[in-house]
């Protein structure tokens, strides 16, 4: 295997509901920002989309809605829909496997948040961009969360 061509993937969802953000606090057992503040998603496993229907001959469209989508519900209780693009990023995990991130937004369907998974997330809030600021987020959180509200109040 080439360690230069091999990555983790991974989507994170920016949820907002009632004009609020959806943050949660990372377990003290995870490996990378433990007891951090982010916001939910995870890892693309191969798992996640070979054993369902191909969308043409040799490929499956939207893996990172349908991941995003399976984590959230997994992590938090709730659904998502109106899913859209917000940015991607990269990073060294402590392991020194390289993380591709693409971060994604969606507006909050239905449900009522639940931490599912204690050993990934812990706690919930959820916050205006200005509360968001009381929170020790991962570093680019924050960030993602303004380019987010950015493209709403442009919308408006």
């Amino acid at each position: 295997m080439n360690e230069d061509k091999t990555h983790y993937i991974a989507v994170t969802g920016i949820v907002r509901k009632d004009g609020k953000y959806l943050i949660c606090k990372r377990s003290l057992k995870e490996k990378a920002f433990p007891g951090k503040w982010c916001v939910p998603g995870g890892k693309i496993e191969k798992k996640d989309f070979v054993d369902t229907p191909k969308d043409t001959q040799d490929h499956w469209f939207d893996i990172f809605e349908k991941t995003l989508r399976k984590e959230i519900r997994e992590e938090t209780n709730i659904e998502i829909k109106d899913i859209g693009y917000v940015s991607n990023l990269a990073f060294i995990r402590p392991n020194g496997f390289s993380t591709v991130i693409v971060s994604l937004f969606a507006e909050h369907a239905s449900g009522d948040v639940k931490m599912l998974c204690p050993d990934e997330l812990v706690d919930y809030a959820w916050v205006s961009l200005e509360e968001a600021k009381g929170y020790d987020l991962i570093e680019n959180i924050w960030e993602q969360m303004e380019k987010v509200e950015k493209q709403f109040n442009t919308t408006k």
